[in-house]
């Protein structure tokens, strides 16, 4: 809003200026959030509690209905005062929950799988992967950046697209040739051939999770620093920052 609409002291979140907006329908109006869990990556980004927030603080005449899984899974929402809310003054339906994912529609056990990681369940995630994802989705792991490249090229068959991705945190892949800071071309990187050496099929410029947000690869490498490490059976968690 200072930016593009030039006004200084806008104290709103996003939610509460879209549902504000919608109240001023005189008669009657309908909002549909269509959610995602772990969409709070960049900062500034509050996720579903806004919307509660939003709802609980000042627009309690509204009618709010939601799906039982947003209480039910971790990942939703954070704050149990708002899950409590919920609970207390919207209406649970619980078709509203869409269990199966149209972007990995061969599998829809896939985010399971990475959430059974994530969240060091280690036993569900291992048995997951074997029962129902290993044909599908084969991963392999290597320290040798080389090897990995050309596993995806072995691996990729007719037109199936191929690159390089690595978290925005990894600075110190430098040393590999992974420079995370470099920015790419999204439409260069995701549609040209490869005869482009700044194309995904090259595998010299590295995507990072902000370049690929709704994009996809068919095969990836994904390179990730210690930013996010495995030790004493959980997960480590670290930013780089000046030398340290």
């Amino acid at each position: 809003m200072k930016r593009k609409k030039g006004v200084e002291d806008f104290n709103m979140s996003e939610p509460q200026f879209l549902i504000d907006i919608m109240n001023r329908h005189r008669d009657w109006c309908t909002i549909i959030c269509l959610i995602g869990d772990g969409q709070e990556i960049n900062v500034g980004e509050a996720g579903l509690d806004e919307w509660i927030n939003a709802l609980s603080k000042d627009f309690n005449e509204w009618d709010v209905f939601y799906s039982n899984q947003i209480v039910k899974n971790k990942n939703y929402i954070n704050n149990e005062e708002h899950k409590q809310w919920l609970k207390h003054n919207a209406k649970t339906v619980n078709d509203l929950h869409l269990s199966v994912s149209v972007r990995s529609f061969r599998t829809e056990k896939l985010s399971k799988f990475v959430h059974g990681i994530l969240d060091n369940e280690i036993k569900e995630a291992k048995e997951l992967y074997i029962n129902s994802l290993k044909n599908d989705y084969p991963i392999a792991i290597t320290r040798d950046f080389d090897k990995a490249k050309q596993w995806l090229k072995t691996k990729a068959r007719g037109n199936e697209r191929y690159g390089v991705i690595a978290s925005s945190g990894g600075y110190r892949l430098r040393p590999y040739g992974i420079s995370i800071k470099t920015n790419i071309s999204a439409p260069i990187w995701f549609l040209n051939d490869k005869e482009d050496v700044r194309s995904s099929y090259y595998m010299e410029e590295v995507a990072t999770e902000f370049d690929i947000q709704g994009l996809e690869l068919d095969w990836t490498c994904v390179c990730w620093d210690s930013d996010l490490y495995y030790k004493n059976d959980i997960w480590n968690y670290r930013k780089f920052k000046g030398t340290k």
